[in-house]
């Protein structure tokens, strides 16, 4: 870890970063703190697949179960998949 990326803290690892702020406010060091720019590039690639409407459904509610999006869902078992096929060649 930097020495420069941790000036407020004085943390030596991220460990000790995570555990002062765990016990600190920001708002007591906003003086110390000088104002930062950066660029965040958030595309991301979305292809869309047909599915069967019946396996649609089925999807949505295992997935409202689950508490998550259903995209997540096909996400997990396309990648579950494609790494069992990976390797079973």
């Amino acid at each position: 870890m930097a020495k420069s990326k941790s000036s407020l803290s004085k943390a030596r690892s991220y460990t000790e970063l995570g555990e002062f702020w765990d016990t600190h406010e920001l708002t007591e060091y906003w003086e110390q703190t000088k104002p930062a720019e950066f660029a965040v590039d958030i595309r991301s690639e979305v292809t869309y697949y047909a599915l069967d409407s019946t396996l649609s459904a089925e999807v949505r509610a295992l997935a409202g179960r689950r508490g998550v999006a259903p995209e997540t869902v096909l996400n997990l078992w396309v990648q579950e998949k494609l790494h069992q096929a990976e390797t079973q060649r």
